[in-house]
């Protein structure tokens, strides 16, 4: 067996991060090491903006990790985990990747780089690595921006999962540019559509083809939910009345982080 060790602090996760430990787990089980904040401030020159508890929760919502684990000790942990394998490979992401790798080779771990052309693009997930798996279960639809993504997403995923399998909409460029004005939004759909479908929470992620409020009405065609779930923030008297004359049930979650977590929210986090 081959696992793989990806350790970095993993901080204000994006895409390129995703794509790191997307193409790490076709190596094998991945294990992530998430720097404590004292060693990612060491190791990174600066602190890290998200704490060790939120960045920790946000690599466990990633579809592509196995086991995530908090360091303070880089050297202990990679130790640590080589007693699991046969054969490690540590792949990591800069800035730390230096130190990552030097600790491995002392340790007498294969250090394999991943190359940044391999990173590049936002390829489908593979549906059968979701961990909502299909069965008899409701099929739920949730839409929205999810532009900067944050834990706030994650734990309205985490929570819509609860009432049966997830589909997310995510609105097109122009649509989102349309309802929220230039400047919006700051990634393309085919990115946001990537990350979103990178939470193990997701059955499957789309990007819509309508526009207005009801931009994913396309979608609804197709996925036939029996749930169309909103937090406060997405209740609009237009979707309420749509799922009304379809049959479909509609349903309004209070918006709350995960507990022990800060709230999050995408207008304060644009650009942080």
């Amino acid at each position: 067996m081959t696992a793989v060790i990806v350790a970095a602090s993993f901080d204000n996760l994006r895409t390129r991060d995703v794509r790191l430990l997307h193409e790490a787990s076709k190596l094998g089980p991945l294990h992530a090491l998430v720097l404590a904040d004292d060693l990612a401030a060491e190791l990174d020159g600066a602190p890290p903006k998200f704490p060790l508890a939120e960045r920790q929760y946000f690599l466990q919502s990633i579809r592509y990790v196995d086991r995530v684990t908090p360091v303070d000790d880089l050297a202990a942990a990679l130790s640590a985990a080589a007693q699991d394998a046969d054969v490690v490979s540590v792949a990591a992401s800069e800035p730390a990747d230096a130190a990552v790798a030097a600790a491995a080779r002392e340790l007498g771990l294969a250090h394999r780089n991943i190359p940044a052309d391999d990173l590049a693009g936002f390829p489908d997930h593979d549906e059968a690595d979701a961990a909502a798996a299909p069965g008899n279960r409701p099929r739920v639809i949730v839409t929205g921006c999810y532009d900067w993504f944050h834990t706030g997403h994650v734990r309205f995923f985490e929570e819509a999962a609860e009432h049966g399998e997830l589909h997310v909409v995510v609105g097109h460029d122009a649509n989102i540019e349309l309802l929220k004005g230039p400047g919006h939004p700051m990634f393309p759909e085919d990115e946001r559509r990537y990350m979103v479908g990178a939470i193990r929470f997701v059955r499957r992620a789309y990007v819509s083809t309508g526009n207005g409020w009801l931009d994913a009405e396309p979608e609804i065609v197709v996925i036939q939910p029996d749930i169309y779930l909103v937090n406060e923030d997405g209740d609009k008297p237009e979707k309420h009345e749509f799922c009304a004359a379809h049959g479909i049930e509609y349903r309004v979650l209070t918006r709350k982080p995960k507990p022990g977590l800060p709230a999050r929210q995408s207008t304060d986090l644009r650009g942080f």
